[in-house]
């Protein structure tokens, strides 16, 4: 008895910090890998990646950040450290990670140190987020392709992977949202807010220009 009194003390704190890491990051089913970037506006990340076979889900999110538990309005008034970021779901089998990277690398404008498109400031701003040498090394060659291809000075950073924050679940899903939301058009759907936003903000035409017929998710 005196024994078991001692054990179980250390069961229970066990238990709990596992179930603490549980609750901070996102549930992965078996044969699933996560791939973590910023590309400016998360809601642009998200509906490009989805679409592209092999991906299970992509996750809306702050991360490489100091404050604890950021909210939106946190992040993009400055000063927090986090960018607003998504977590790739993919099922290796179906898409490998080296082939998720470079399409990341020409979705979005990797020269640009300062923000996205219509986007400034320091949460807009590009990275690849990785958790061992393994993750480094294919961002890394991914980097340099991308430098290779583009003949220009790639300032997208490789960054250590730090806790990643689910944002809000109104961000969740918004490029394909019915709820109707206000905005200078009058009251429309957040799906088309999304579109307007999206071509207003020169996204995909910064990148037409940049990549040309190696953008993935610009028509030609």
């Amino acid at each position: 008895m005196f024994q078991l009194k001692q054990i179980k003390p250390v069961i229970l704190a066990t238990l709990i910090a596992i179930g603490l890491s549980v609750h901070s990051q996102p549930a992965q089913a078996a044969g699933t890998e996560v791939l973590t970037v910023a590309g400016g506006c998360f809601w642009c990340v998200e509906s490009d990646f989805e679409r592209v076979p092999g991906v299970k889900e992509v996750i809306s999110g702050y991360t490489g950040g100091k404050t604890k538990n950021p909210t939106y309005k946190d992040v993009t008034k400055g000063g927090s450290g986090h960018y607003e970021a998504v977590q790739i779901q993919f099922d290796p089998d179906k898409v490998s990670r080296d082939q998720l990277l470079n399409m990341f690398f020409r979705s979005v404008d990797p020269t640009d140190a300062g923000g996205q498109f219509c986007d400034r400031g320091e949460s807009y701003r590009t990275a690849i987020f990785v958790s061992n040498n393994a993750q480094n090394a294919s961002a890394s060659a991914a980097k340099q392709a991308a430098q290779n291809a583009l003949g220009q000075k790639i300032v997208t950073p490789i960054l250590q992977a730090s806790q990643f924050y689910t944002a809000e679940d109104y961000h969740q899903d918004y490029y394909k949202g019915t709820k109707r939301v206000l905005t200078r058009f009058g009251a429309i759907k957040q799906s088309d807010a999304y579109k307007r936003y999206r071509k207003g903000c020169g996204r995909d035409a910064r990148v037409k220009q940049l990549w040309g017929n190696d953008a993935p998710f610009v028509s030609n």
